[in-house]
């Protein structure tokens, strides 16, 4: 058994003070108010708040931070810078940049990633000796890490869409291709998670990359799992669904009997007003990855108009431009407060139910994501005497601090990050060599 005193705690009910935090078998045995500390108790200086859900992970993206502006373009031209990163890619070093950008993740507070994972076999698309090498990876990157993880094993059959139909995979692309949808539900399958802090969930890439006729398929196989899907991202994406399909791509998805609350719709930006109805009246999730949405040009998603139709929206990070649960969900705001010219468009509390518990249900843990008796001990602390916070009204920290600022993170009572340090010493260099290797393969097969 183990136990916290923090000096103030953001539990269900709002900001506490004096909260007592007590710790057994990795979940939460007893949470007290106004309590003194105990002589065995960690002392917990600032803001406590629940662990933070980076809902929509792509690890490998991380390699392309700060290499990838200058040149103009959008969306698709990136595209191809990435593919180019995902063709050096194998088991090996994709364990070591993962785990190091899931280290990155813990340190920044984050406690439970998504991982969108779609790099499944090797470049061309021949298997590996063992078919989840990669997902394998994956998992003990965030066993190794120190983060939970819902590993998305994502379907990817086509090469995208366009008014005439679908087409052919790029060659970037051939990695990421089961071939059927069978073989990918058989692969899936084949190696569910044993460890206790990694589950399984599914994802459809999107409609561009899987086909009307199979999309059922696909929700079959993913039953009673947590389902993702990339939805109207790009323009482009739905004057192609309208011109081939007839229809936008959520409506698409609800033809198919996709839309429900087991389905979290990525970055939902280009949404009609039915669109924001149907996600709604389903129940279906939403989840904004700010920083990504604006460092790709992509737009602005109705957040507001979701929430309020009962869309629960949550959060990620995406391509990694910035690994800051703080700065995404300060993003979910702010991106509203443009283009309404208005202030305070959702509460404090509804922006850490973005960052935490929606992001938790999101990924098949609505065990975790607060604080409270019976759920799983993750949780954060945030100093508040920094450069960034000191001065801050402790129920307003969220909008002063920065992932620089956290000094402890615990996932399952254990504690990963303390004083500011993460367990596996510097995550800065782990990241610099892991990314190095990556880097220099690209340029050398370029």
């Amino acid at each position: 058994m183990t136990s916290f005193w923090c000096e103030s705690a953001w539990l269900t009910g709002g900001l506490a003070k004096r909260v007592r935090l007590v710790v057994s078998g990795g979940l939460f045995r007893e949470v007290l108010v106004d309590a003194d500390p105990e002589d065995a108790d960690v002392v917990l200086a600032g803001v406590t708040l629940p662990g933070m859900a980076n809902t929509h992970s792509h690890a490998f993206h991380r390699a392309l931070r700060g290499r990838v502006n200058g040149g103009g373009g959008n969306f698709w031209n990136w595209r191809e810078q990435m593919y180019q990163v995902a063709e050096q890619l194998n088991p090996d070093t994709y364990l070591a940049l993962a785990r190091a950008v899931f280290a990155e993740m813990v340190l920044a507070g984050f406690t439970l990633v998504g991982e969108f994972h779609y790099l499944h076999h090797r470049p061309g698309g021949k298997k590996f000796g063992d078919p989840n090498a990669m997902g394998l990876a994956l998992r003990q990157a965030a066993d190794e890490a120190g983060i939970r993880m819902t590993l998305l094993d994502t379907c990817y059959l086509e090469g995208g869409l366009n008014g005439g139909g679908h087409v052919e995979l790029h060659p970037g692309q051939l990695r990421f291709s089961d071939g059927t949808v069978d073989a990918w539900a058989e692969r899936m399958l084949a190696r569910r998670p044993e460890n206790g802090r990694v589950r399984l969930g599914a994802a459809i890439h999107s409609i561009r990359a899987v086909r009307k006729e199979d999309l059922p398929k696909v929700v079959e196989a993913a039953a009673g799992l947590p389902l993702h899907v990339h939805l109207s991202e790009q323009p482009g994406e739905n004057l192609a669904c309208q011109m081939y399909y007839g229809c936008t791509p959520t409506e698409l998805l609800d033809g198919v009997g996709a839309l429900d609350p087991d389905l979290t719709a990525i970055h939902a930006t280009h949404l009609t007003e039915h669109d924001v109805e149907l996600l709604g009246a389903t129940g279906t999730g939403a989840c904004f990855c700010p920083t990504t949405e604006r460092d790709l040009a992509d737009g602005i998603g109705p957040a507001r108009a979701l929430h309020d139709a009962g869309t629960p929206l949550s959060l990620g990070s995406d391509q990694h431009v910035v690994i800051d649960p703080f700065e995404e969900l300060r993003g979910l705001e702010m991106h509203e407060r443009l283009v309404t010219n208005e202030r305070d468009r959702f509460t404090p509390n509804d922006l850490l139910l973005a960052a935490s518990f929606n992001g938790y249900r999101a990924l098949g843990w609505s065990d975790g994501g607060h604080l409270s008796k019976g759920a799983l001990a993750d949780f954060v602390t945030v100093r508040t005497d920094t450069v960034n916070t000191a001065g801050s009204a402790p129920e307003q920290i969220l909008y002063s601090c920065v992932a620089s600022d956290v000094s402890t993170v615990v996932v399952g009572g254990d504690i990963v990050v303390r004083d500011g340090q993460h367990r596996l010493g510097d995550v800065g260099r782990l990241l610099g060599s892991t990314i190095e290797r990556v880097v220099n393969a690209t340029a050398v097969n370029a």
